[in-house]
Formats: C-alpha cells, structure tokens, sequence
C-alpha cells in the first residue's frame, strides 16, 4: 500500500500507510480496554445477584471492586474520546478538545519552541557542549574522511559546472573584470613597480637580452641590412660609394651594439637608466601621463579581441577544474585531500582554533535563529492551523491513541482495587 493510498486528510495532513497500521492496533487496544469494562460489568452483576441470593460476604467484596473498576473504566473512556471527539454526540463542555483547539495548540507549540529551542543562549549552550569542531577535526583526520570528502566536493563541483550555462558565465566575467579593470587606476601601480624595478636593477636583465638579440640579427642580417642602407642614397650617387656607405653603417651599428652588450657602464645604458626612471615617476606624478595610460587602457578593454579572450578564460577554467575533479589522482584533488586532512589533525589538536571554530558555529547559529524564530515558529503554527481539525485529530490518535486505551485499561484495574479497598475498610469500620 502506498503511503496515499489512505489518505482521506484535507490539506496539509497526509495519513500514511503507517498511520492505517497503527490505527488499527489502536483499534485492538480499543476492543481489549472496552472488553474490560464489559467484563467488570459481567462480574458486578453476577456478584450484585449472589449476594442478593445470600451468599457469603465475599460476594459484597467482589461487586464492590466490580463496582469501583466500572466506573473507573467509564471515567477514563470519556476523558481519552473527550479528546478527540464529543462523547455520544453529545455538546459537553470541554469535549473534542484537539480538533477545537487545534490552532491553539500550534501557536502554543509554535511559542514553545520559540522559547526553550530557538533561544539563542540555549543555542549556544548546546553547541558549547557538543565540542563540535574537535570532533570535526577527529572526523576529518580519520584514515578515508579526507578522501570522503574530496569526492563528495569533486562530485558537487562537477555537477555545478555542468548546470551553469557558458554564456552566462563568460558574460558574468567579461562584466566583472571589464568592469573591475575599468575602476582601477593602472598608471601609479605601474609607475611604482617600474621604479621598484629600475631602483633594483632588474631591468639590466633585459637590456643584456635586447642588446644580444640585435646583435645576432645584425650578424644574420649582413646583407640585408646594408642593401635598406643604399636604398636611402641619393639616385646620383655611384652604386659603389652607396655600398661603401651601407657597409661604414653597418659597422658602426655592430660596433655600437657590440659595445653595448659588452659593456655594463655604457652611456647608452645609462640612458636607458634615466628614461625608465623618469618615465615611472611620469606615471607615478604626471597627470597627463596617466591620463594616456588611462585611455590606452580603456581602448584596450573595449577591443572586441579583449573581450573574447576575457570571455574565454572561463571555458579554459571550466575544462581545467571538470579534468581535475574528475581524475582521482589529479593535483587539484591530492592537494585538497591534503589540505582536508592537514586541517582536521590541526582542528582535532589545536585548542585556540577549536574556541575559534566553535564561536564562529555558535554566532552563525545565534544568529539564524534570532533572525528566523518567528519565521520558523510561525511555520509550526500556519502548518497546524492548515490542518483539517478531523484529520488532524484522527492522525494524532493513531499515533497516541494505543497508549491512551491502556489509560482506560489502567483506570478499570486501578478503580477495582480502589473499590475493593474502601469496601474492606468500610466493612471493617461498621463491624
């Protein structure tokens, strides 16, 4: 049987499979508790006639017990059906108590919970008791917990990527660091870094590459570079006198290159020195300096080029992190396996932080269930009063119903001994 299969409840309440098969026990709780009080009603009458016929004393004893378990019996069957309906119909006083108070007891157990569960001290007090980060921390450094939990995020990871759409993404980006880039001043950084880097002398790096790069194209390019120099001659000139001239320029730029590689001290190095020194203090200080760095900037950003390859990074990200997640021994996954691991030994160990991680939980909680009490208690109400009051008391009594019946059982047992006893001293006081 499904669990709707018997569900007549209106909305809100849903009386399941499981609610049925307790029904019915509390049915059969029902016939035992009844039979009982048949049973006492059997022997009161019986014991009633014996001793009308002159039997013995015990017979007075025996229907006064009877007696006293019937009415006991009587007593608690209309307390138990007084709460969940009006006994024989009838409009009592103070009947059907949980189907017409059925919205004052949600705000009630709304207002209860409130009050002893959601307060935030309470809160506080039982996560304080709970020490939950040093068990976190003993959970986490446990052989396999790391891994565990690699895999779950790996896994959540994976299944997050696949949802979000591309081009939501890349437009996200593009925006972000578009804007990102356009809000941020680029000149005074980079003034700053190239007078750290000029001040160093991490510049003479390059100017030793640079000086060596052109002094080899200069040697592969002999020819070449003394036939551009002859091309610039005057038409009049002898063809001869314009290769010598082609040939005195080359030489002299071998010779000045030359030196330059050669040379740390050279003046032209020296140069060099002085226009990037004073070039970072122009971005630094100059307004109209930073001002066409700013527009270089800004031109550069809005060049359809830029934005593609901006766009672009996220799908090299996405296919870099969806690789990783998915291969187990992949770095991303060994390193955050590592750093899980590392972490919990130090949790598990590490007092300060444990105080640390405990305060964070315990203002984390304080304040959810100071924002969100009446949200949440106000759910337990809305919910209660959304039930239909029929139903609603139908399904509590499947659920309590079986212990109340052995309330009536208890009542006829405990009422015949009580009658039995107040008989036996009233026979004692009047001999």
């Amino acid at each position: 049987m499904s669990d709707e299969a018997s569900d007549p409840a209106g909305p809100g309440v849903r009386f399941t499979a499981a609610d049925e098969e307790k029904s019915r026990g509390v049915r059969r709780m029902k016939a035992i508790a009844t039979g009982l009080l048949g049973f006492a009603s059997l022997v009161f009458a019986l014991a009633t006639w014996a001793k009308a016929a002159g039997a013995g004393a015990w017979a007075g004893y025996l229907a006064a017990a009877a007696e006293a378990g019937m009415v006991g019996a009587l007593a608690d069957w209309f307390a138990v059906t007084a709460l969940f309906r009006r006994p024989f119909g009838l409009p009592i006083p103070h009947t059907a108590i949980i189907p017409t108070k059925k919205d004052a007891f949600g705000k009630s157990l709304g207002d209860f919970v409130g009050d002893n569960f959601l307060s935030g001290q309470v809160v506080r007090r039982r996560l304080a008791a709970l020490g939950i980060a040093r068990r976190l921390g003993e959970w986490l450094a446990a052989p396999g917990s790391a891994e565990r939990v690699t895999k779950e995020a790996s896994a959540a990871l994976r299944g997050l990527l696949e949802v979000l759409r591309d081009e939501d993404v890349q437009a996200v980006v593009s925006e972000a660091v578009t804007r990102r880039a356009s809000a941020t001043s680029v000149a005074e950084p980079m003034g700053r870094m190239l007078g750290k880097v000029v001040a160093d002398g991490g510049h003479h790096g390059v100017v030793d590459l640079v000086a060596v790069r052109v002094h080899d194209w200069l040697t592969e390019n002999h020819e070449e570079v003394v036939q551009r120099v002859t091309q610039k001659t005057p038409g009049w000139t002898p063809r001869f006198i314009d290769h010598q001239v082609g040939e005195r320029v080359y030489k002299e730029l071998m010779r000045f290159v030359t030196d330059i590689r050669d040379d740390p001290q050279h003046p032209a190095r020296g140069a060099v020195d002085n226009f990037l020194a004073d070039f970072a203090a122009e971005l630094q200080r100059d307004p109209e300096t930073i001002a066409r760095v700013e527009r270089a900037k800004a031109e550069l950003l809005a060049r359809a080029e830029v934005q593609d390859l901006i766009a672009s990074t996220w799908a090299a990200v996405r296919s870099l992190v969806m690789t990783a997640a998915e291969e187990e021994d992949s770095q991303l996954r060994l390193r955050i396996t590592r750093g899980v691991r590392d972490f919990g030994a130090r949790l598990a160990t590490d007092t300060r932080l444990q105080v640390k991680a405990d305060s964070w939980l315990q203002d984390a909680a304080q304040y959810v269930v100071d924002t969100y009490r009446d949200e949440i208690t106000s759910l337990i109400s809305d919910t209660v009063a959304g039930w239909n009051a029929e139903d609603a008391s139908r399904k509590i009594e499947a659920n309590v119903g079986r212990d109340l019946q052995f309330i009536r059982i208890n009542g006829t047992v405990v009422g015949a001994l009580a009658g039995l006893l107040i008989h036996t001293v009233a026979v004692a006081l009047g001999g």
